[in-house]
């Protein structure tokens, strides 16, 4: 694949985005993708047909020469649209059920598929395995870069000293139902029962996780607090630039920040 600027190529290649769902969460990472030199949002996809034929730059009230457009899944065949406007990474923040709409074409065409669906079932993560055989796929349910780090780094530090005493501690707004599905994320991975995870439900918090260990003489507290919705784009523009040179397979988060670790 071409890639952006190089010395040694002295050339210069936008990747084309394609972008699933335009919920909240779509909106902002649009946000992201449109300010970013190095990728072009070629269209948006949405379920819905409001704003439909509009140019995203101008619905999100961004300046850029990005010039696609928003299209209704209602009114769309995705073959027809990679024909005509083809990318490089499709981008999924639609719901679990998405991937059947775009899997087959990504496949064919060799599109590198980076999904942020918070949750599939047992026959959606059959098939985008399966779709991994032939194509790139990334999958990570909480695309922040800076939870994904706090995750890892929570691991190798259990892995050091697996006799620490630790704590989760999650903070959301005060209307959030139930644990947070990035505090019991980080749970399992720690082994830590999901019942001792402290929960705080108050005013607008947006989202904050924090992993406490409980040394005889010292602490260490990994946090993480997210600030807006654009932190999906930054994982999104991460996980793309780390895909590049990717052979076809199945990564998750953890597999583009290892090698990092290891420098």
């Amino acid at each position: 694949m071409r890639v952006p600027y190089d010395l040694k190529r002295k050339n210069y290649y936008r990747m084309k985005i394609g972008l699933i769902g335009f919920g909240r969460s779509g909106k902002a990472v649009a946000n992201v993708i449109l300010q970013h030199p190095d990728f072009s949002l070629e269209w948006v996809l949405r379920k819905s047909a409001k704003q439909e034929n509009m140019v995203v730059r101008d619905f999100i009230g961004v300046e850029t020469q990005d010039s696609g457009l928003i299209y209704s899944i209602q009114h769309t065949n995705i073959s027809e649209l990679l024909d005509r406007l083809p990318v490089d990474f499709i981008i999924d923040f639609s719901s679990e059920d998405g991937i059947y709409f775009y899997g087959e074409e990504a496949s064919k065409r060799q599109i590198k598929i980076i999904s942020a669906i918070s949750h599939y079932d047992k026959e959606a993560i059959q098939y985008i395995k399966r779709l991994s055989k032939t194509v790139t796929v990334f999958w990570s349910p909480n695309i922040t870069l800076g939870v994904n780090y706090l995750l890892l780094a929570s691991k190798i530090l259990k892995k050091i000293a697996p006799w620490a005493d630790i704590e989760i501690v999650e903070e959301h707004f005060k209307l959030k139902k139930g644990i947070s599905g990035t505090a019991l994320k980080i749970a399992d991975k720690l082994n830590v029962n999901s019942s001792d995870i402290n929960s705080i439900r108050a005013g607008g918090i947006v989202g904050k996780h924090e992993v406490i260990f409980g040394f005889p003489y010292q602490t260490v507290r990994l946090v993480h607090e997210s600030i807006s919705r654009e932190a999906f784009g930054n994982g999104v523009i991460f996980a793309a630039t780390n895909l590049i040179d990717k052979e076809k397979g199945f990564y998750k988060f953890e597999d583009l920040l290892l090698p990092y670790f290891n420098e």
